[in-house]
């Protein structure tokens, strides 16, 4: 049976962006719904790399993917936002005007909602990982073979293989040396697309002998599957060598798939939503996006850029879902109404002594 919800916004995604954007809705008195295709809150922190650590999040100075999900969590609590995990957005229908928009949105969960606005926060659609092309690597695969790293101390004690030259591969270079029995990265020529600071850091490790770095690629996998054993590498001169390891990482990046939101009609610019910069609002009146899944000059892919996006897209859904109350602006650290919304008992001012 259909289950019919009305609300003022469906929120598409409950990663770190999603999440706040319920702070910022929250403080406005709109009310959300969140659906999210993973079947837990957190997005891409949560479940590609909840345990690294993340240094760009402001008053943080360092903070694991899922201390933000946790954090964001226990700060939206006080609105009450409703989640449908494990659910995809399968179609979207428009009833209302530019003016006047209003939404129905459906799931393959048998849900349709009735809203006033929607928020696309869905990083960069569903993802999966690119898999390296190696005969017979499915066979090792949550064995010997990972794609991302949900649980750094599942590592300890291993011979670990990392592949890859960027961000995420030096990152965990970095992060899981201290546990593997023997690191060795491996990449296919000397220079990397990481931040400069975690190359230098890599290369100190290999300086010092804690670590290997070698060049080449992998090309075949040794063991009884689904036990690894070693990587068969081959070298730019075609000659090839093994490199003993229980564990080999894979970072080749992942592979974005836009999905349902494909369809909705939107003007896509490379399977991003083109978004303008005073509030984040799609070429469609009503429909926003904030995050990774938008587009616009000068962009960058950091969750900061997401939370500010988010900010700025409440302040234009507020008009759509109360157009006849004018918002006025106000800081929490002023505003005694906001403060009691985030339940927090504001202190009363003590007066002046007399002299």
């Amino acid at each position: 049976m259909t289950e019919r919800i009305e609300t003022d916004v469906v929120i598409v995604g409950a990663g770190p962006v999603g999440l706040f954007a319920v702070f910022e809705l929250g403080l406005l008195d709109i009310k959300t719904h969140l659906v999210d295709i993973l079947p837990k809150v957190g997005g891409q922190c949560a479940e590609l790399y909840p345990e690294k650590p993340i240094y760009d999040i402001p008053g943080f100075p360092v903070i694991s993917g899922q201390g933000i999900v946790d954090n964001l969590m226990r700060q939206i609590e006080p609105f009450k936002p409703v989640f449908h995990l494990g659910e995809m957005v399968e179609a979207l229908e428009i009833l209302g005007t530019p003016e006047h928009p209003r939404f129905r949105v459906r799931t393959d969960g048998d849900k349709v909602f009735d809203c006033k606005s929607v928020i696309v926060a869905a990083g960069g659609g569903s993802f999966q990982p690119k898999k390296p092309p190696i005969e017979g690597i499915d066979a090792y695969e949550d064995t010997g073979v990972f794609y991302a790293v949900r649980r750094m101390e599942g590592f300890r004690g291993r011979r670990i293989l990392i592949v890859g030259g960027g961000d995420s591969a030096l990152d965990w270079t970095v992060n899981l040396q201290p546990l593997a029995k023997r690191l060795t990265l491996l990449h296919r020529r000397d220079a990397f697309r990481a931040a400069p600071d975690t190359v230098n850091k890599m290369r100190s490790l290999v300086a010092s002998g804690a670590m290997d770095l070698e060049l080449g690629q992998v090309v075949a996998l040794k063991g009884p599957a689904p036990a690894l054993e070693a990587a068969v590498v081959r070298r730019d001169d075609g000659s090839t060598f093994e490199v003993a390891t229980d564990v080999l990482l894979p970072f080749f990046g992942l592979t974005m798939k836009l999905g349902p939101i494909a369809d909705w009609g939107l003007n896509l610019h490379e399977n991003l939503i083109p978004v303008d910069t005073e509030k984040f609002e799609s070429s469609t009146p009503g429909i926003f996006a904030v995050g990774d899944i938008n587009w616009y000059p000068g962009k960058l892919k950091l969750i900061l850029s997401g939370f500010h996006e988010g900010a700025l897209a409440a302040q234009k859904v507020h008009r759509y879902v109360y157009p006849e109350k004018k918002l006025l602006f106000q800081y929490t650290t002023s505003s005694t109404s906001l403060q009691k919304k985030l339940g927090v008992v504001p202190e009363k001012r003590k007066e002046p002594e007399a002299a």
